[in-house]
């Protein structure tokens, strides 16, 4: 048996039912970018990726997600444009604009388990710098992805992560990380994008990778200084210089061999 504080190891048959929690996560992906356009609400997009969930026999995860000393999370996804990093609550009166970049992170409950990821893309026409730091977002997911074998430790995959991102002039957020997903949202281990140096480890323990292991990784990447706060409805998660940032997330399982992406359609 595993303590509260160390990774479950699941099971042939349990990552089996996270890999449809993650077919039915990524499903919801599918609608939401059909629907991304100037003029679409994020509520629009909540009520879409709701409606895909329940049709599969899910239910969402983030929908009352408990928080300390705030209110429980209000919707199905994190709706989050632009300088918002995580955690965008979902409006009807939050319309799309032309080259805006939006955030949509979606986690499922399916019988039991928990599927999540997350995307960012443009809506419509978006600058090329602004495509770069979507690219290299998505790139360093994969590149952490790739660092997701037996022989490494959590701290190899953060690392790898890093240096990707940093090797293009961006910054990663540092207190938001990828997480153990199993019936759980939040489980051990713990997965930075970063890995601190010095007398700053204190507190940061390195998991090395095991068969059964399952995360979700995801890279949250800033245009500009890594500086965050917190806004007003005590969710959403914005940059404190107003630049840009985008996020990527897959839920995988360590195998002995490749690691499997468990969000796929």
């Amino acid at each position: 048996m595993s303590s509260a504080h160390e990774p479950v190891l699941k099971t042939a048959d349990e990552i089996a039912i996270m890999r449809e929690a993650g077919r039915i996560v990524a499903l919801a992906h599918q609608a939401m970018r059909e629907a991304v356009r100037p003029g679409v609400t994020t509520l629009e997009l909540d009520r879409i990726a709701e409606t895909v969930l329940r049709d599969h026999g899910a239910v969402p995860a983030f929908l009352n997600y408990p928080k300390p000393n705030s209110p429980d999370y209000p919707a199905t996804i994190n709706a989050s444009i632009n300088n918002e990093l995580v955690h965008g609550i979902p409006s009807g009166s939050r319309f799309l604009k032309e080259g805006d970049i939006i955030s949509l992170d979606v986690g499922a409950i399916y019988q039991g388990f928990v599927g999540d990821a997350a995307f960012t893309m443009g809506v419509g026409e978006i600058k090329p710098a602004v495509q770069r730091l979507l690219d290299v977002t998505e790139q360093s997911l994969h590149v952490g992805i790739r660092a997701s074998v037996l022989g490494n430790e959590t701290q190899d995959v953060a690392l790898a992560i890093q240096d990707y991102v940093t090797k293009y002039g961006y910054s990663v957020a540092r207190e938001y990380t990828g997480h153990g997903v199993g019936r759980a949202m939040h489980e051990e281990p713990q997965v930075p994008n970063w890995w601190p140096k010095g007398k700053l480890r204190r507190g940061f323990r390195s998991y090395p990778l095991a068969v059964g292991m399952t995360y979700a990784l995801e890279p949250m990447v800033i245009a500009g200084r890594p500086d965050l706060y917190e806004g007003d409805d005590q969710w959403t998660v914005l940059t404190r210089d107003g630049s840009l940032c985008a996020h990527f997330e897959h839920t995988i399982a360590i195998t002995d061999g490749e690691p499997v992406i468990l969000t796929l359609p």
